[in-house]
Order: C-alpha cells, then sequence, then structure tokens
C-alpha cells in the first residue's frame, strides 16, 4: 500500500499500537509538515489526584520515560525524515487511527532496521509512540491527553507546560520543537471544528472530539509564542454520588439536588474559574426525564447529556472579513422556535442572561445556566448588571422583579484554597421586599479549619427551612416526601462531613 520501503527489510514492527483512549482521535489528515521532530516529554507521575468537585484521591499511574538526549532526538529526526520520504500520504489517509498507526509503526521498525540504530526495545517504543503521536495526534500532548488525573493543561509557548493535578498547579516537562510546531498543533485542533487561528485570527475558542474545552491565543497577542489551554474532561463522567464520595456535598443535600433537577426549579450555577460549575451542570442534567426536550447552547460543546432528545447549538465567530457571527444570544432567541422543554445554557455572559430569563418566565421551566460569581448575591447582582449590559432601559426594581419570578434556585460552587471543590450553597430565591430580591440559604458550607496537611476542614450545615418555596413544585411531582426527609435528615444530622 505504501510502497517500496527503502530496503528489502519487511519485518512487522514488535510493537502493538495502543488503540487511542476513550477521548477520541483526530481524523487522520495527510499533514506530515504539522507533525513535529522532536518528541514529547512524558509528564512525572504524581500521586493526588483531584476530581472536578471533590476530594484529592488516587492517581491513576503514569509511565515514567527515560531522559531524552540529544542523541535520541538526531535519531527521531532521521528517522522521521526516512519516514516522510517512504510514506504515502494519500493512502495514509484512507486509514482509519489504528490501521494508520500499525503501518507507520511498520514503517519506522523497517527504517530502524535498515539504518542500524542502536536503540534498546523500550527506547524503540518510546520512538514508535513519538512518531505516531506527532503524525496522527496531538504530538508532546499526547501522554498528557492520555492521562485521567489531569484537569487543565496550559501551554506558555514551545518552552514551558503546566498541568493541573489534585487542584495545584505544577510544571511539566512537556516541550515542544519551537513555537511553529506548536502553532501547528494547535491549528490540527482547532481545525476539526471548522475554526482557524492564525495571525489574522489569533484568538479562538475550540473542543476536542470529548468535549475537552480548548482556548488558543497566537502572536502577535501572545507575545512568548502560542498559549494553548485545555480544560480536559474525564473519561469517566461524574454524578452526584460520586461527588458525595468527594466531599462536595453530604447525601442529603444531593438528594436535594435531584429533586429540585427533577422538578424542573430553574437553576443558576454559580461560581469562580475551576470551580467545577459545568461538572454539576452535567451532573443535575442526569436527573431530567427521558422524555423531555433538551436545547443546549454553549461558545464551546462541552456538556455531556445523556437523554436521547437533545439539540445542541454552538456559537460561530465572525469570519475574516468580520461577518457571519452568530453569538449566544442569537442561539437563545432561536431556541424559542424549537419548542423546548428546557434550555439549557452553558455559560452565561451577557445580554443573553435576559432572553434565557424571559425563557424561564414563559412556560421553560426547568431551564439551567451557570454564571462566574463568588455568592449567591453576587450572582443575582451580575444578572442585573448584564441586563444593563444589552442597553435595556428598565428601571431597576422592574429587571429584579424579572429575575425574582425566573431563577428558583441558585447553586455556589467554590474552589477552596487546598483544591478541593465543594457545593457551598443551595440558596433559593424566595421573591422581593421592597426594591430587594429576598433569598434563603437551605444548606451551607461552613469552614472550620485544616488539619496537618493544609486540608480544609468542614461541613454542610442545614440552615432549618423544613418547607421551601419550590414545596409546592415538589408535591406536583410527588416529591414532596422525598424532599422532606432530606431536609429532616440535614437538621438532625446536622450535616457534618
Amino acid at each position: 500500500m505504501f510502497g517500496k520501503r527503502g530496503g528489502d527489510a519487511s519485518g512487522k514492527g514488535s510493537g502493538q499500537a495502543t488503540p487511542p483512549q476513550a477521548r477520541g482521535m483526530p481524523t487522520v489528515q495527510p499533514v506530515l509538515a504539522e507533525a513535529g521532530v522532536d518528541g514529547a516529554r512524558s509528564a512525572p507521575a504524581f500521586v493526588p489526584q483531584a476530581s472536578p468537585m471533590g476530594q484529592p484521591g488516587a492517581a491513576e499511574p503514569a509511565r515514567r520515560r527515560t531522559t531524552r538526549t540529544e542523541e535520541y532526538y538526531d535519531t527521531k529526526s532521521q528517522v522521521f525524515s526516512a519516514l516522510i520520504d517512504t510514506i504515502d500520504l494519500s493512502q495514509l489517509a484512507k486509514l482509519d487511527q489504528e490501521s494508520a498507526r500499525e503501518e507507520i509503526r511498520d514503517i519506522v521498525n523497517d527504517i530502524i532496521s535498515i539504518k542500524n540504530f542502536a536503540m534498546s526495545i523500550s527506547e524503540q517504543e518510546e520512538l514508535l509512540d513519538d512518531i505516531c503521536n506527532d503524525v496522527l495526534g496531538y504530538g508532546p500532548l499526547e501522554p498528557l491527553l492520555a492521562r485521567d488525573d489531569i484537569a487543565d493543561i496550559m501551554v506558555n509557548g514551545s518552552g514551558q507546560t503546566f498541568i493541573e493535578v489534585g487542584g495545584k498547579t505544577i510544571e511539566s516537562d512537556i516541550r515542544f520543537r519551537d513555537n511553529a510546531q506548536l502553532l501547528s498543533i494547535c491549528q490540527r485542533i482547532v481545525g476539526q471544528v471548522g475554526r482557524r487561528v492564525d495571525e489574522s485570527s489569533p484568538i479562538c475558542d475550540a473542543r476536542l472530539p470529548d468535549g475537552s474545552r480548548v482556548n488558543v491565543i497566537a502572536p502577535p497577542l501572545s507575545i512568548d509564542g502560542p498559549a494553548l489551554t485545555i480544560r480536559k474532561f474525564k473519561k469517566d463522567k461524574l454524578t452526584l454520588e460520586q461527588l458525595v464520595r468527594f466531599g462536595a456535598i453530604t447525601p442529603e443535600g444531593a438528594q436535594v439536588l435531584q429533586i429540585i433537577g427533577r422538578v424542573r426549579c430553574n437553576v443558576v450555577i454559580s461560581g469562580g474559574t475551576g470551580s467545577g460549575k459545568t461538572t454539576l451542570l452535567n451532573c443535575l442534567t442526569r436527573y431530567i426525564d427521558t422524555d423531555e426536550r433538551i436545547i443546549t447552547c454553549e461558545d464551546t460543546a462541552e456538556l455531556q447529556l445523556q437523554q436521547p432528545h437533545v439539540v445542541r447549538l454552538e456559537t460561530r465567530p465572525p469570519n475574516i472579513e468580520g461577518e457571519g457571527e452568530i453569538t449566544m444570544r442569537d442561539l437563545v432567541k432561536n431556541c424559542l422556535r424549537m419548542r423546548p422543554e428546557r434550555i439549557i445554557v452553558g455559560e452565561v455572559r451577557g445580554p443573553e442572561v435576559f432572553d434565557l430569563l424571559q425563557a424561564m418566565n414563559t412556560g421553560h421551566d426547568g431551564s439551567m445556566g451557570t454564571i462566574h460569581a463568588n455568592s449567591p448575591r453576587e450572582c443575582l447582582n451580575r444578572m442585573e448588571s448584564m441586563i444593563a449590559m444589552g442597553g435595556y432601559t428598565l428601571p431597576a426594581k422592574t429587571v429584579r422583579e424579572i429575575i425574582a419570578g425566573s431563577v428558583d434556585v441558585i447553586v455556589q460552587a467554590a474552589r477552596l484554597r487546598d483544591g478541593s471543590r465543594r457545593i457551598t450553597h443551595i440558596t433559593e430565591v424566595v421573591g422581593m421586599e421592597g426594591d430587594v430580591i429576598i433569598t434563603q440559604d437551605l444548606v451551607r458550607y461552613e469552614i472550620e479549619g485544616e488539619d496537618l496537611t493544609g486540608r480544609i476542614i468542614g461541613r454542610h450545615m442545614s440552615t432549618g427551612i423544613g418547607k421551601p418555596q419550590f414545596w409546592d413544585r415538589a408535591r406536583y411531582y410527588n416529591e414532596e416526601r422525598r424532599l422532606a426527609a432530606a431536609l429532616d435528615a440535614m437538621e438532625q444530622q446536622g450535616g457534618g462531613l
């Protein structure tokens, strides 16, 4: 298929190709110019692991690699050059990922045999993996993307890469050959979702096949080379039960959240950057009935809903002429014409909050969204400010009445200073008293101190409210007994962890 392989040697490679991880792999593209010659240095194993909303736990073991030498890179450069001269790109593009990796490994094994490179079996396997990653995958990023204990990958130019593990940021020893190789990999990532990043369009949001969020900002805006940030998704989707195990919420609090999702309360999830808002939103959507029509609106599609009837919408940036932009507000407005039963906005950042509130207040109960804010009260203020950003000239009291009449529950998530994530408030929006929106907390997280390792100690406290504002809604869905039992249990046990 690939023509003559540069000699009589025709032995098959001794190693078997490792199939791609559950995150999926990019479509094979015959663009070897994008592939870098320098290999990836795998990040060292790191023991603690943080789930997106939980305590650090046991890490997935990471394979350690030997320290790379200049001789290794020189050998890899020669093998890579010979591979480019030998391989038939048009045929390679027709293969699936696993078959393409096998063919590349076979040819590389032949090249190593013909050129008589002195390499151990482990060194040869590392070389094979690196070259396959460069040609078919994301080059030096592949070892990091394969690890499920990493929450974020932050590449600051070709010479510096940081990762978040266990809620803490540490430097990895991953390096790229140069900024050109890094930009090529960024272009390959964003090209998969029909977007582009270059000097004329230096900022881009995209996603990986598994839904992981990607942001790229390239020169001339990024001074020291392309800056790539990847918010990784775990292969195994988290559930509320797992968040309970990680200590993010108590079992009784989790049951209250289940009921809130089930009885079609309008929910806003509030939190700071990296606090686990999207993870929590994914968890709540698991309790939506399977017969409901759900429409999601996102800047980059990352929600992972399990229901069968889901329509996923994604914004579109302007083209190079500055035309063709589709904003979040355009998507939310269009949702109303698509017979939605629930509208879920991945992240509310601007005037689209007004359209979402209107939808919540006009028969689309159970709609949800996330907002950047550090407390439930700040979340309400942020919504008011975002409505003002849209140019609406409504009186402040009218805006607050719209908010109070639309939002039922605010769930506050926070990332604490020890790296753990907690649900710190489950807060009801009760109504208006004069010009002020009245809220009441059902559950609140109280910090009590820290242990000898620096881990924060605290507990979720019930505020003693036995009949929340959405009680009638719970009774309509026959959930009032379960809600009462959960609230009573929280009050009796004190919600201690």
